[in-house]
């Protein structure tokens, strides 16, 4: 727990904001207290740094287990450097790797904390908002947490010498409520339809396009047929007459 408070406002803190001068938008929306869920879209691996250290309450991020299974000196250090910043390890080779980090998350909010998820699954491939997967639905309804979306926005400034640095903006919006599906949890098109309000709130936060396929899809078929994002997403998105009425909308229909 020290560790953690060491790297943000010591080791780390300082620094990212010296250099990158994170602002944030609507940091009242987190509650102060008790459990809650930051959905945030997902953009660079630095997203899990930037977003915690405008919020004055700690935030626990899942974070796959090769972070945490290291030998040596570099492996300790490894891991003493991800669990003190906040990140709890998941398997995510095992057959139960969902599942297990729905219950992972669940601990965490029944013991009254900020839980950090991205609910695309993954980096986005292209920059673009990708399709949510349910367990964030699955958490608000089993636990009642309110979901915090958030909106990770990078752009650039210019520098001398013609170089550029990324700025980077980091909006909360209003926490969604969710309570009037209580006792729905594994209902899966009542968590579709919570998910895909989530997104929703978050594609209007960041202002990214919104692509109904999932993130994780699309970098598996990149892998294999050498594809670039947006040629893969025109292979696996629905016809036009059909992606605008499976759109994510704020009535979660």
């Amino acid at each position: 727990m020290l560790f953690y408070w060491f790297l943000k406002f010591i080791a780390i803190g300082p620094v990212v904001h010296a250099v990158f001068r994170p602002r944030a938008d609507g940091t009242e929306h987190v509650p102060e207290t008790g459990a809650a869920i930051l959905a945030s879209n997902h953009l660079s691996a630095a997203d899990w740094i930037h977003m915690p250290l405008l919020l004055k309450r700690r935030v626990t991020f899942l974070a796959k287990a090769e972070y945490f299974t290291g030998t040596g000196v570099k492996g300790r250090l490894q891991r003493a450097f991800f669990s003190g910043a906040g990140q709890v390890p998941i398997d995510r080779s095992s057959a139960s790797a969902a599942e297990d980090a729905i219950l992972t998350g669940l601990r965490i909010l029944r013991e009254g904390k900020v839980l950090g998820i991205y609910p695309e699954g993954t980096r986005s491939p292209d920059g673009r908002l990708f399709r949510g997967k349910t367990g964030v639905a699955r958490m608000t309804l089993e636990t009642g947490a309110p979901v915090i979306p958030v909106a990770m926005i990078y752009t650039s400034r210019p520098l001398p010498f013609g170089k550029k640095m990324p700025r980077v903006e980091v909006r909360f919006g209003k926490p969604l409520d969710f309570s009037r599906y209580e006792g729905l949890s594994g209902d899966r098109f009542v968590e579709r339809s919570i998910t895909d309000e989530i997104m929703y709130e978050i594609m209007t936060l960041s202002g990214q396009e919104y692509v109904d396929v999932y993130g994780a899809t699309v970098k598996k078929s990149m892998d294999a047929t050498g594809s670039s994002a947006p040629e893969v997403v025109a292979q696996l998105q629905p016809p036009p007459e059909e992606s605008a009425d499976r759109a994510p909308t704020s009535l979660a229909g």
